[in-house]
């Protein structure tokens, strides 16, 4: 049997492919260490390394602000359903060998800058208590 997911191999890349160059993560998924990518565009290439930083706290963080505030979280749940059309277009244009056009969901405003929160990284991995890692 198969599986599919970010943790099915042990892999943490990916590459976004266009008409004028790359952009390859990697590590893209990583927690224990500093991310990076590496963007080409013709003959031009260039390579960075993001420093690490808590992903999670962050993310945390401005959630919970929303809550206080009573604003509303970006993104939303329409964003994630513009993610499920698309992977349902993608289907479709396999199965027919087609390409598949999709209407505009219209213009929303879009996290900025603001929005962005530093944390530090988390020094170690915590130890686990009584149970055994899922990816063992």
């Amino acid at each position: 049997m198969s599986s599919l997911g970010v943790g099915a191999a042990d892999r943490s890349t990916f590459t976004i492919a266009g008409t004028r160059g790359t952009i390859t993560l990697d590590p893209a998924y990583e927690y224990a260490e500093g991310l990076g990518y590496h963007l080409k565009v013709g003959e031009r290439s260039r390579r960075k390394a993001l420093n690490k930083r808590d992903q999670f706290a962050a993310e945390l963080s401005y959630f919970s602000d929303c809550i206080l505030n009573d604003r509303e979280p970006e993104p939303s749940g329409a964003e994630g359903l513009a993610d499920v059309r698309i992977i349902d277009a993608m289907h479709r244009s396999i199965k027919s060998g087609r390409w598949v056009k999709l209407s505009a969901t219209g213009q929303r405003k879009r996290p900025t800058m603001r929005q962005e929160r530093h944390f530090p990284p988390v020094a170690r991995e915590p130890p686990l208590v009584d149970v055994e890692s899922a990816s063992q």
